[in-house]
């Protein structure tokens, strides 16, 4: 008899666990009720509340929250319910619909907001859904309107908008986009979609071809949480979340538009809930050439949410995101003079099963099987360039010139030649992910909650499996409505580097609760510790030292003789902490952080003559031939985030921040590390090629960057302006000349140019279903490199219609 595998095992237990939760007791009361709690941004009951019972936005009953601010409807018939709060001292608001069936309790809180800034609910910082006054972690989220009003394509170009964020798209639309939070690399943040993980195996995403299709919004976790998240959340944690459908009747939009540099875009959505179902579907295709000879770009991206509220208590809901992306690869144009011929294509799907039960009042459970299937290629049909004396293919003659006045003319290698290279050359990667996770939230008390859970990961890729376990347990308490406190450790156990665990705690503190008495509204202090950790991409695990001694002669024996182990994870010690300040009212905020993390144990090559240096045994590095990865690397940054949002009134709304950082990179053993490079024309300067030297700055890392934000909507007319400010950075050319020499490279040390980019949408309703739209991406067309080598787009426009049939406004209204 076959033994199930482990995976098959959990999936049945969660299979299970969904029909016991589907059943219904007979004995079920014949109708529906509704019932909740008023409660304030701290968690303090509101009595006296005025609650409003809305069905399809219509008011059809009434009643007054009692002294412990609950209130109750009953006798509903099945159906879709929401609630609106009129409560003194506090703006009115309106809760998201919730199911009621025709037999048992649905149960629905709702928070009111003191001033007219919007309260936020996160979840990446603990598990669970609260609202981010009583949380300690800087956590920035980028909601729909947000995401809406800037019309953008895809979700990195928001994300240029977060505190300690830089986004680096190596050329035009459809290029390698980077994230770099906190001085942290671009594979050190952790990506979830619904929940699903989805980076490649050992951290890394490419952001370019993640489109704003189908995101409700974008919730960013500025600092490790590997306690909840487990592997790859060195710097950071962002998850992505797909739009719910919500009205009654189904709403049906399309939109198309088109622009200069033959620029097309349609996207077309359905969504609704009928009963106890809701619904999301959305496909969005995205053309354009960029202005450059073979730089097209095709991006087809679904997104869809299903769900079904199978009892009172019980939900299960299907997720499914599927992109497939093309583009033209023309290289650093700005250093060749011409485009490669080269072309890549990426086609990525994530598929989700989360089923949740409010088991009692104060336990709720939750268990989701997610399935991650990633491919990527890139294909090079032919030399480019000039065929030199050497049998390679060189670029045009160019001048090169960085932000830090170093000059530089000559040809750069482009493409190998024949003798050593075969054509047509294709790059093939996938990976696929197939991962369980459980978890159980128990709420002891109002001021005290504790949550566990366990996650279990199959993984493929490059002829590499795994199968990675990780424990959760975090708990979280408040005292007297001023102290929040949450503390947990993550237990991993994963396939390569075996054991580690990952503690974190984050506090919050009012110094003055918030009140709308005075122009200070609120004083909140905020303290974060956590660590992180990440696992070796499936390249540097089959390239490690134990892996190449392992396929070597007599390398097994030098394994058991000096006790070499697997490359180990790369780890991070990151803490903060701060002070939010609010005003008038609540109507503005002020948001100062100070930050430190140490990211070490990371993962580099090392050359064989360079392994002794670190205590590998002569005749251990030896055998291992060229070299190999081990985890020998470490950087530090420090700095501070400085962040302002105010709701002015009459519809225009600002928000702005500025992020100061210092990184070094503090221990390496690379051959630049080792070796530097030399320009003959800079004879004194070295130069790391493609790596920064010890004590300087990691690549593509500003000290200076921030972001502005105005938006303006009033009655049918919409206008949004947003600034990204970004200083200079070092960087590297990369570039080998004709003869092989070092005569192409710059010094490192502010190489790549500071920018400023302003983009402007705007849009006006001419009815319920039609809006006409403009998006400007460069406003005032600056020419740019965000990686020193890769022109960036110009002013760039689109102008378009949008069509909406159904939902709140009906067909024909």
């Amino acid at each position: 008899m076959k033994t199930p595998k482990p995976w098959q095992c959990i999936f049945r237990l969660i299979l299970l666990f969904v029909l016991i939760s589907f059943s219904r007791p007979a004995s079920a009361a014949p109708q529906g009720i509704l019932r909740g709690r008023v409660i304030d941004p701290l968690g303090a009951v509101v009595p006296g509340a005025k609650v409003a019972l809305l069905e399809n936005s219509k008011e059809i009953a009434h009643t007054q929250a009692g002294p412990e601010g609950a209130f109750e409807f009953a006798g509903l018939n099945a159906g879709r319910y929401s609630v609106r709060v009129q409560a003194s001292g506090f703006e009115n608001e309106e809760s998201a619909p919730a199911f009621v069936p025709g037999e048992g309790t649905a149960q629905l809180d709702v928070i009111v907001r003191l001033g007219s800034l919007r309260q936020q609910m996160v979840v990446s910082s603990t598990g669970t859904a609260m609202p981010e006054s009583q949380v300690g972690a800087s956590v920035s989220v980028v909601d729909q309107r947000q995401l809406d009003d800037a019309n953008h394509q895809d979700v990195s170009d928001e994300l240029r908008t977060v505190p300690g964020a830089q986004v680096v798209r190596g050329g035009r639309m459809g290029s390698v986009t980077s994230l770099f939070i906190r001085g942290g690399e671009s594979n050190f943040n952790k990506v979830l979609i619904d929940g699903i993980p989805a980076n490649d195996i050992g951290g890394y995403m490419n952001l370019g071809t993640v489109a704003a299709a189908g995101v409700d919004e974008a919730e960013i976790l500025r600092g490790p949480n590997s306690a909840l998240y487990g592997s790859d959340g060195l710097a950071s944690v962002i998850n992505l979340t797909t739009r719910r459908g919500t009205t009654g009747t189904p709403e049906i939009t399309y939109a198309a538009d088109g622009g200069n540099f033959s620029t097309m875009r349609h996207d077309g959505s359905i969504g609704g809930a009928y009963h106890a179902f809701d619904y999301f579907s959305e496909f969005a295709r995205f053309d354009t050439r960029n202005g450059i000879p073979n730089n097209s770009f095709h991006n087809g991206t679904y997104a869809g949410n299903l769900g079904w509220a199978a009892n009172a208590t019980t939900e299960l809901r299907l997720t499914v995101r599927h992109s497939a992306a093309k583009s033209g690869d023309p290289n650093a144009t700005a250093f060749y003079g011409i485009p490669d011929d080269s072309w890549e294509q990426a086609r990525d799907t994530y598929v989700g099963v989360t089923a949740q039960n409010q088991t009692t009042p104060r336990w709720h459970n939750l268990a989701r099987f997610a399935y991650a299937d990633q491919h990527y290629s890139l294909t090079n049909p032919s030399p480019t360039g000039t065929l030199d004396l050497f049998g390679d293919y060189v670029g045009n003659t160019v001048t090169i010139c960085g932000a830090n006045g170093y000059c530089t003319t000559g040809s750069a290698i482009l493409d190998c030649g024949l003798a050593y290279c075969a054509y047509p050359s294709t790059y093939q990667t996938s990976a696929m992910r197939r991962s369980i996770y459980a978890q159980s939230d128990y709420q002891a008390r109002p001021d005290l909650g504790v949550t566990g859970g366990f996650r279990y990961e199959h993984e493929n890729g490059s002829g590499e499996t795994r199968d990675n376990f990780s424990g959760i347990l975090e708990g979280r308490g408040s005292l007297k409505r001023r102290l929040y406190v949450t503390a947990g450790v993550g237990l991993d156990q994963n396939a390569v580097f075996g054991f580690a665990a990952t503690p974190r705690v984050s506090l919050a503190y009012y110094l003055r609760r918030p009140s709308t008495d005075g122009f200070f509204s609120d004083t909140k202090l905020k303290f974060n510790f956590a660590t992180g950790i990440k696992e070796p991409n499936t390249y540097q695990q089959a390239s490690s030292l134990y892996q190449v001694l392992l396929q070597s002669p007599g390398g097994p024996a030098l394994i058991s003789q000096y006790g070499i182990s697997p490359v180990g994870a790369e780890r991070s010690r990151s803490f903060d902490f701060g002070a939010e300040q609010g005003f008038w009212n609540n109507r503005a905020r002020l948001g100062v952080t100070l930050f430190h993390a140490r990211y070490y144990d990371l993962i580099e090559y090392v050359g064989h003559d360079a392994l002794p240096l670190l205590g590998v045994p002569p005749s251990v590095a030896l055998a291992a031939g060229w070299g190999a990865y081990i985890n020998s690397d470490s950087h530090r940054a420090f700095g501070a985030e400085l962040e302002v949002k105010a709701n002015i009134g009459h519809g225009l709304f600002v928000r702005g921040n500025y992020t100061y950082l210092d990184a070094v990179v503090t221990r390496s053993f690379t051959s630049d590390a080792l070796g530097p490079s030399y320009n003959p024309a800079f004879p004194t300067i070295p130069i790391g090629v493609y790596s920064p030297l010890v004590g300087a700055r990691p690549f593509n890392r500003a000290p200076h960057s921030g972001s502005l934000v105005v938006d303006y909507a009033r009655r049918k007319f919409g206008v949004a302006l947003s600034g990204s400010f970004v200083g200079r950075r070092d960087g590297s050319t990369y570039l080998t000349d004709a003869f092989y020499w070092t005569t192409m490279l710059l010094p490192n040390r502010n190489l790549q140019a500071g920018y400023q980019v302003v983009d402007l949408s705007g849009r006006y309703i001419v009815n319920a279903h039609v809006t006409t739209y403009v998006s400007v991406s460069n406003l005032f067309s600056q020419h740019y490199q965000a990686e020193i080598g890769y022109p960036s787009l110009p002013l760039a426009f689109r102008a378009g219609m949008k069509f909406t049939f159904g939902g709140e406004s009906g067909w024909w209204k």
